[in-house]
């Protein structure tokens, strides 16, 4: 049933178990930081979400559901590989593949899993639309760094 209430949004777990990480970071202090912070926190995110995506998909009971998520979880899994090929490729240190999300311990209580999963999938889509930006903006600044490069 939809929300009559688009403003709608549960309240947030109150237990230090949800760590999923925030992208709630002010813009300014947001692009204050280097290329490389950001990518890192950008992979360290998307870590932490990939293991929490996961978990959903592993205790919902829907298997159409089940199947999206993990197909999600895919996706994912490339951008992860993404960044740590840009990464690796500007020279800066990423995260070993193999390098487990530290910061997601998911709820025990069920009561609380489809909020959790909804606070869970928020995130995502916050680290979404921060990434999409970020990653137009540092494709902008290497083309002009590029041109300078040719035109020296």
């Amino acid at each position: 049933v939809p929300n009559p209430d688009p403003g709608f949004s549960p309240p947030r777990p109150n237990s230090s178990s949800l760590s999923v990480p925030s992208a709630a970071t002010r813009v300014d202090l947001w692009r204050g930081l280097e290329n490389g912070a950001r990518l890192a926190q950008n992979q360290r995110a998307y870590s932490v979400l990939l293991c929490a995506v996961r978990e959903l998909a592993h205790s919902t009971l829907c298997p159409y559901l089940q199947s999206s998520l993990l197909h999600f979880c895919s996706g994912l899994s490339g951008l992860l590989g993404s960044i740590s090929g840009l990464m690796n490729a500007l020279g800066y240190t990423s995260l070993p593949a193999s390098t487990p999300a530290h910061g997601y311990a998911p709820l025990l209580s069920s009561q609380f899993q489809g909020v959790e999963g909804f606070w869970v999938l928020r995130e995502l889509q916050s680290w979404l639309w921060r990434s999409a930006k970020d990653f137009t903006r540092l494709k902008k600044r290497l083309r002009q760094y590029l041109a300078t490069l040719h035109l020296n």
